[in-house]
Order: C-alpha cells, then structure tokens, then sequence
C-alpha cells in the first residue's frame, strides 16, 4: 500500500508540473502577442512620421491613429513621433533600427522612392515591410493671384519658349516629390524638362516665395494651398487628379486633364514595418487598415482633407511599389539625377 500511494503522489507531482510548464508556454504567448501563428499587439504601437507636425505624413498618420483608437478596431495603445530631417531619411534610419518589431509603423508616399534614387537616402522601401496604403493625395500648381497665367496651358506656351524664365518652388528637394510632379506635367505638355528651374523651400516657404515674387510656381499638395486660396492669395492653375475633387474650394480647382494634358500624379500614402516584422503582424495590421479605410470616420476624414480612398494590401502594394520605383526612374535618369 505504500508503494501504491507513492505511486499515486509521485503521479500528481507530474501533473502539476505539466500544468505550470503549460502556464509557463501560455504566459509567454500572451507576452509576445503571438499564438498559434496569430498577432495581437502587447505593447504599446509607434508610428512614426518621418517629417515635421502639420505634414501630410504627420497629418495621415495621427488620423489614422486618431480613428484606428476611437472606433476601437485597435485597443492597444498608439502613438505618432515625428523623425524629420532629410526628405524622410532621418525617419527611415530610425525604423531601420526596428528592424524585427511587430510594434513600431511609419507612414510614406513617393519619397520613399525618389529621395533613394537621388542619392540622399541609403535606405528604401525595400528595407522595410509594405502593409498597406489607405489614400490618394494629389497635387497642386499654384501662382499668386495676379499672376499674369489663368491655366495651365498659359503657363507652359511661356515655358516651352524659355524653360528657365519661371521659377517653380516646392517644399521637397530637387528631384523629390514636388519637383517630380510639376515635371511630369510639363514633359506632356511638351516643355524642356532639363532647363525647368527648381528651388527648395522647406518648412512652408513656398507660399511666401510666390506672394513675395521670387518664385512663379508653387508645386505642392492640394491641402497645402486651399486656404491661400479662400484667403485669396493664391490661384490654382490645375491639380494632378483623374477628376475634379469634391469640397466648396476643392471642387474650383481644374485638372490638367480638362485643358487638354493627358497626366495625372497620385500622392499615395501608406503604412510600413520594419524589416523581418512577423508574417502575423503583417497580416494583423493589414486587416486593421482596411478596416480603418472602410469605416464611416476615417472616409469622413478623407473628405476633410481632399483624400481619396486607395487601398492596397501588403503584397499588392509591394508589387505597385517596385513598379512605380522604375517609373520614376526613368523620370530622374532625364533630368540626370540619379546617383
């Protein structure tokens, strides 16, 4: 009988070791945010704007964040830092830092594309996880109110007689965003795009160039412009978009494609990891955007601003970025700008 209720002791002591090792597995699961091949965050999530406050990446992501938390489709903790320096570069080598977290994001558009291709950043899109992209921004070419040019077209017939008789400013460096768009427009429309002159004016200096006279052109985002116009500083001689946008000002800015200019540029904007970030996190976070791009307060948001909806998935993003990567390559290998 003895041995019997060794036995059975020594059988209960295996069962409650089995128990806390189960435990054990468990808790560490919990802690991870990971079980069973899925993700949920245990931690609180960074996104990372990789400008200054009032951006369109600033802007997109605390939106995004702002109705990602009020509508509850994610409860954990969110929070936007902004890493500004360098077109966006200063930001990528931060997230590149991250490199394996499932809990830090940065949000991008073209730049992430254009400022590796001239040679001002070491990293890419490539470097990091595409998620997913959630709208569509578009461009603006704005004058001064008196400015002699009441389109676009006016504007080009003088450029195509002396290219480098306009000033055209933008808030992105050569060969970045704003100077990229504003070319594109007038390589259709047939100007020299090689003697086009350019000037950066970062930190909202366009708009003063324009109204003081020392530049002729604003190329910038739509956003950027609406209330110059209201305030009636500034004209709008075309946007980049398909269509006219909707909004009481929005809606007042012709397209290039209406007078006559086959070309049209979209800002997209979207969301990224870091590098070897968790095929379930991906997964998870990709979910948690399309859902934020189909709900009520985010399309609200949308119209505020003047933004489209544009979702792509993770891997159909990948595939729309390496593509217009070469695009824009061969933009930039005209203009001699790449590095």
């Amino acid at each position: 009988m003895l041995l019997m209720v060794l036995a059975a002791c020594g059988g209960d002591s295996s069962s409650e070791g089995d128990s806390s090792d189960s435990e054990s597995e468990g808790g560490s699961e919990e802690a991870s945010g990971e079980s069973n091949g899925e993700f949920t965050p245990s931690e609180s999530i960074e996104i990372v704007a990789p400008a200054g406050a009032g951006g369109g990446w600033d802007t997109t992501a605390r939106m995004a964040a702002q109705t990602l938390t009020e509508e509850g489709i994610i409860e954990q903790d969110m929070g936007v830092v902004n890493k500004e320096g360098a077109g966006g570069a200063i930001g990528w080598a931060y997230m590149a830092e991250q490199a394996g977290s499932n809990h830090n994001l940065f949000v991008s558009s073209s730049p992430i594309l254009l400022v590796p291709l001239n040679g001002q950043s070491e990293y890419g899109h490539e470097d990091f996880t595409p998620i997913a992209n959630v709208i569509a921004d578009y461009g603006a070419f704005a004058v001064a109110k008196d400015a002699k040019w009441d389109n676009l077209n006016e504007l080009f017939e003088d450029m195509k007689e002396d290219p480098s008789s306009v000033t055209v400013v933008g808030t992105s460096s050569p060969g970045s965003m704003d100077h990229i768009q504003f070319v594109r427009f007038a390589k259709a429309a047939g100007v020299d795009i090689t003697k086009i002159k350019y000037v950066s004016a970062p930190d909202a200096g366009g708009v003063t160039q324009v109204l003081n006279g020392s530049a002729d052109v604003f190329s910038t985002g739509v956003a950027e412009v609406a209330e110059q116009v209201r305030a009636d500083k500034l004209k709008v001689l075309a946007v980049t978009s398909e269509e006219r946008l909707e909004g009481e000002v929005l809606s007042t800015f012709p397209t290039a494609k209406e007078q006559g200019i086959d070309e049209t540029f979209v800002n997209w904007r979207g969301f990224f990891g870091p590098a070897d970030m968790d095929p379930a996190a991906v997964k998870y976070y990709e979910q948690k955007f399309k859902e934020l791009s189909e709900s009520e307060a985010f399309a609200e948001i949308r119209s505020n601003y003047g933004w489209n909806e544009m979702f792509m998935g993770s891997e159909e993003y990948k595939k729309f970025l390496d593509e217009e990567k070469q695009n824009l390559k061969s933009l930039l290998d005209e203009l001699g700008l790449t590095k």
